[in-house]
């Protein structure tokens, strides 16, 4: 079967296509982490994202194999903390879409499968192979199949390593094939910003 997904935000202006999908390709996860829930609940999408338990569906896969095909200008980014991961979301609706690094210099992309079709993205990404920071979700997780940030590191390294040898790093729409640097300015979440999240 075709192992292209395609991508959009909630209004259509951003769009693209992951290729090569596949439980051999990239990683499907669920993360429970603050940061990602507090994402949601920051840009509004809190009720179209999480489930249940405050997951949020991820696929991690090679940065070379994400294509915009529409609305590479509506893009925006923003650090949660003062952690290096940069998120990404659409600036028209607020839709969450990747999480990357600060920059192209470690690469990696991971896809908010929210943003795909709910049927082509469980058949292509397979079952989730585990639920990451489940000690942070909501309610009772105990009987969720855990991951670690190890063992996903783990997966992940082989495929950071030919896009590090490849020159595929350079490759990835959201940062600047020359300087790496990403292509819309990072905003940094306040402590008045977090704050407010804690609060709501």
């Amino acid at each position: 079967m075709p192992s292209d997904l395609a991508f959009a935000c909630r209004c259509g202006a951003v769009s693209g296509t992951l290729s090569d999908v596949g439980p051999g390709q990239g990683d499907h996860v669920i993360c429970h982490c603050t940061d990602c829930q507090d994402l949601t609940r920051h840009l509004g999408h809190a009720e179209a994202v999480l489930d249940a338990h405050g997951g949020s569906a991820l696929y991690q896969s090679r940065c070379a194999k994400m294509r915009i095909d529409t609305g590479r200008e509506q893009l925006a980014c923003l650090h949660m903390t003062d952690k290096p991961t940069l998120r990404w979301y659409a600036s028209c609706c607020g839709m969450p879409l990747f999480n990357t690094y600060a920059n192209g210099r470690i690469p990696y992309i991971t896809t908010q499968l929210a943003a795909c079709d709910p049927v082509k993205r469980a058949a292509l990404t397979g079952p989730p192979l585990g639920h990451l920071f489940a000690q942070d979700g909501i309610d009772d997780t105990s009987a969720l199949p855990r991951m670690s940030m190890g063992q996903l590191m783990r997966r992940f390294f082989p495929r950071m390593l030919r896009d590090l040898f490849s020159g595929d790093r350079r490759r990835c729409p959201l940062f600047d094939s020359r300087t790496l640097q990403p292509i819309a300015p990072p905003h940094r979440l306040t402590a008045k910003e977090r704050q407010a999240l804690r609060d709501a």
